[in-house]
């Protein structure tokens, strides 16, 4: 059957962090652009990931601080949760982020929204089943696909039955957890553990390797655990996850196999926590020649492009780093190659991220064990923040802070900042490193007094120079 393919200048397949920006500045410079979204639009960082989870952990950070009134001489005491004006709160947030870039998307000339699913019908031809039911068939020369991830489930008997909940869905719950069972330790379990427990639900996570945040060096973990523990959550190491039963709406019981023996775990809520997988199932990327890798991630090439030229794939459809700012940097390198003829390249950008637990885990650049296991000669310093005295003026003293530093060039390899507002300390250190500053100028710098930064002195002064 022929088919009446519209033809467009480039097509972006889903409107995640890159995809709007890219879309927006390839019409505005006079293209006509189609963009395809099967669901919201602002992809999983405004509706399921970074904006929600966040926006939740704000709430849960309050609860948290009038618990500890009395610590400080204040007459307050921490009574409950309203827990469906928590989950309001956050959807009105989503909702206004997401309506407003879809506005600034209908209103941009040359740029046409598509709101139904995608998948290949050619090398370089597309159907989109739109959301009415209709569909239309478009083409290009230049194909972004920017897909992304959904939550992954592992093959666990049982699991399917017990209504297990996912990071998307565990944020539209209209009742708080009795007993959250967590299956997976990594950033998103410990996020939604601390916020949960903090709401007031008991809370377990079971995680399969032997600590908590496989990523990181082990000592950061360790630290992270303390604090979880001394907050109360129950958190169970090398376990591997066996079976799942629910013998009752409220009651799911989970067979751990943990120190070599088996023991039964009762919850109410299960949350699954184990990564996530690649969003390419309804692309047929059979039709573009563009094969999937063992994990069914789409490789690229250093400017993003795939094995067909003119195809790329951008955002955590690639394999690359799975983090929003990662993706919006992909926005960039695409935008100065086919708008400037530039040749820009994810060749060694830096990965800051932040891990938004209480207090903040701010990450850049190698840890310990990475710079060990590439040879690396390194000087490490770290130091508890207890040590920082406005940690003890607001009796915000848990954590550490530790930095790698090179033993030959006295360059910043790596950092990790496991304290209150440890994201905003994390970018100090990460444009020094910028910068290519000597660890010795932040030494030796005048930081304001009292200010966490200035515990940069103390840390670094540990380094023998």
């Amino acid at each position: 059957m022929s088919r009446d393919f519209k033809t467009f200048d480039a097509i972006i397949i889903g409107a995640g962090q890159n995809g709007p920006p890219l879309a927006t500045a390839l019409a505005g410079a006079g293209q006509q652009v189609a963009l395809v979204e099967r669901k919201h639009v602002g992809g999983s960082c405004i509706n399921t990931g970074c904006t929600p989870t966040k926006t939740m952990i704000a709430s849960a950070r309050i609860a948290h601080l009038v618990g500890r009134a009395k610590d400080f001489g204040v007459n307050a005491a921490f009574k409950s949760v309203d827990f469906q004006k928590v989950i309001d709160r956050k959807q009105g947030i989503v909702e206004s982020f997401r309506e407003g870039s879809k506005k600034k998307l209908l209103e941009t000339r040359g740029l046409t929204l598509f709101e139904g699913e995608a998948n290949f019908a050619g090398k370089k031809e597309l159907e989109v089943k739109l959301s009415n039911g209709e569909k239309e068939y478009i083409k290009s020369g230049t194909i972004v696909i920017n897909t992304g991830t959904v939550p992954n489930m592992p093959p666990i008997p049982g699991l399917d039955d017990a209504g297990p909940l996912d990071s998307a869905s565990i944020m539209e719950l209209d009742e708080l957890p009795r007993h959250l069972l967590i299956i997976g330790g990594g950033y998103i379990g410990v996020e939604f553990g601390q916020m949960f427990r903090r709401f007031g639900s008991e809370v377990t996570i079971i995680q399969r390797g032997e600590h908590l945040l496989p990523r990181e060096d082990s000592d950061v973990a360790e630290e992270v655990a303390k604090i979880l523990g001394e907050e109360g959550l129950e958190i169970i190491l090398k376990a591997d996850t066996k079976e799942i039963e629910k013998p009752a709406p409220d009651k799911i019981i989970l067979t751990v196999e943990a120190g070599g023996e088996s023991r039964k775990i009762e919850g109410s809520h299960l949350l699954v926590a184990t990564g996530r997988v690649p969003d390419t199932e309804v692309l047929n990327l059979e039709s573009t020649g563009i094969k999937i890798d063992e994990r069914g991630f789409i490789p690229v090439n250093e400017r993003l492009e795939t094995a067909v030229p003119g195809i790329f794939a951008t955002g955590d459809v690639n394999g690359g780093p799975a983090f929003t700012h990662i993706s919006y940097d992909d926005f960039r390198i695409l935008k100065r190659n086919l708008l400037e003829g530039g040749n820009a390249s994810t060749t060694g950008r830096p990965l800051p991220y932040v891990v938004f637990i209480d207090p903040q885990l701010g990450r850049i650049g190698l840890t310990e064990r990475a710079a060990k296991e590439i040879g690396h000669e390194y000087l490490v310093a770290k130091m508890p923040v207890g040590w920082v005295a406005r940690a003890i003026e607001t009796d915000e003293t848990g954590g550490l802070m530790k930095v790698i530093v090179d033993t030959e060039t006295g360059r910043i390899l790596g950092a990790a900042v496991l304290c209150v507002e440890g994201g905003e300390l994390m970018a100090l250190l990460q444009v020094a490193m910028m910068g290519d500053l000597h660890y010795t100028v932040l030494r030796d710098a005048i930081f304001s007094h009292p200010t966490f930064s200035e515990a940069m002195n103390t840390l670094f002064g540990m380094i023998e120079s």
